[in-house]
């Protein structure tokens, strides 16, 4: 069974970038295949990762619904929906990408998020680990990606709104009764005296600070340039930080 990887956290924050780098160290460390999961609207993974963005499921699941999409002779609809899901991953040398998109508009999905959860089950089969990049509700991971999630790393910035949502993200996860294992604190964006500053905000959401990320000027500069994240160089204060925490999971 492959490990499965979550990661939320408010906008703006950091995830995807914790996202990509999680998933270039992976694949450094010999834990590949890797399947990447964009489950967040605004979806920008695929830059990050520097892999072609193809067809969301999201605009799939639209076409088929309003009948844009004529099922082939002699396929059923639960064919079809896997079959189409299948040609939206994009792949590369060690990591497929596949791309939620944004939300589901009007009407009932449940049908398509059933055969979608059941699809996705299945495909994670083939693959070491999967990364899934969720929106900050997690409301992706409940319903249409697989629940039963190993590491949710929930990503906050170096303020206190930005702990503070953090904590609310785990209340939801609670709430919502999801399958996961083992949930984290990080912290990106970080200066010096920072961590000391917000440690009252960090006890108070339960949650255990498994590293800080520092404020990493080559993440700006590759974001400004639209290079993708891994390619950091090694010594990037980013990347080794990211190395650090998978290492204290035993991811790597």
């Amino acid at each position: 069974m492959a490990v499965q990887i979550a990661v939320a956290g408010k906008g703006g924050t950091g995830k995807t970038t914790f996202a990509a780098l999680a998933v270039a160290q992976l694949v450094k460390a010999g834990k590949k295949p890797v399947l990447a999961v964009d489950a967040d609207a605004n979806a920008n993974l695929h830059e990050a990762l520097g892999i072609e963005s193809t067809d969301t499921i999201a605009e799939i699941m639209a076409r088929i619904k309003n009948n844009l999409e004529p099922l082939p002779a002699g396929m059923t609809k639960d064919q079809y929906v896997e079959y189409r899901v299948h040609r939206s991953l994009a792949e590369g040398d060690d990591v497929d990408l596949l791309s939620m998109g944004g939300p589901e508009g009007e009407g009932c999905y449940c049908y398509a998020n059933n055969v979608l959860r059941s699809f996705l089950d299945s495909l994670a089969k083939n693959y070491a680990v999967v990364v899934a990049d969720n929106e900050a509700g997690m409301e992706h991971l409940s319903r249409r990606t697989t629940q039963n999630v190993d590491h949710l790393f929930i990503i906050s910035d170096a303020s206190a709104r930005g702990i503070r949502s953090a904590g609310r993200i785990k209340e939801l996860v609670l709430s919502l009764g999801l399958k996961v294992k083992e949930m984290y604190l990080v912290v990106t964006k970080v200066a010096e005296g920072s961590i000391e500053a917000l440690q009252g905000e960090i006890d108070r959401t339960g949650l255990k600070l498994i590293g800080a990320i520092p404020l990493d000027e080559q993440v700006i500069e590759y974001d400004l340039r639209s290079k993708p994240l891994v390619d950091l160089p090694g010594d990037s204060p980013a990347v080794l930080a990211v190395k650090e925490i998978l290492q204290k999971v035993h991811l790597l």
